[in-house]
């Protein structure tokens, strides 16, 4: 008769199978706890959408970054404990009034945004553009040329391609409303598929 030695083995057979609702159930409470604690300084999540998985992340100021799945969301997350705080934990609750409005705006049902938003991604002529963004229509586009008029800066509408192509909250401050002179659409950070689909989704 052989015996199996491996005590590693013989604890995960002595353990109660946990299932993903109890493991979700064990996570959120580890967020909460480290939000109660002061411990928790970017929550995420993620919400499946037309244009793909979007990675949705937020500080206690708001809304601080969305990010489709061509960016890489590990490296996204990377880039935010980076640049905001290790402090990185998925709590999808914390996300939960974002991903109702962006669900709502996908079926068609919003065409504004409520949400607080943290623009510390951004900053100077960058964050300038980002703020008219919204003056922008649902179903309305505008020029990169006539971006920067409004900007302040008429012949800056290179660099307002760069501010669009930077945009940390794109669908949310609506980036792919600004199109092309020529009527081309132009760059985008979710790539040429999500911003056709966008803006034919606001056209229908």
């Amino acid at each position: 008769m052989t015996t199996n030695s491996d005590p590693g083995l013989l604890l995960r057979g002595a353990l109660p199978a946990v299932t993903e609702a109890e493991l979700a159930t064990l996570h959120e409470r580890l967020a909460e706890r480290a939000a109660a604690e002061g411990v928790l300084d970017v929550a995420y999540r993620t919400l499946d959408t037309p244009v793909g998985t979007l990675l949705l992340a937020a500080t206690g100021t708001g809304l601080v970054r969305v990010a489709f799945a061509i960016e890489g969301h590990d490296q996204v997350l990377q880039a935010l404990a980076t640049q905001i705080s290790p402090r990185v934990l998925r709590a999808p609750r914390r996300l939960d009034a974002a991903a109702r409005e962006i669900d709502e705006y996908f079926a068609g049902r919003r065409r504004t945004f409520d949400l607080p938003l943290d623009f510390r991604l951004s900053s100077g002529f960058r964050r300038a553009v980002l703020t008219h963004l919204p003056g922008i229509g649902y179903g309305q586009t505008a020029s990169y040329a006539s971006l920067a008029a409004a900007v302040g800066s008429p012949g800056a509408f290179r660099a307002v391609g760069t501010a669009c192509a930077t945009n940390p909250l794109p669908v949310v401050l609506p980036c792919h409303r600004v199109v092309r002179s020529d009527g081309q659409a132009g760059g985008y950070r979710g790539g040429p598929a999500a911003k056709r689909l966008l803006l034919d989704l606001e056209a229908a």
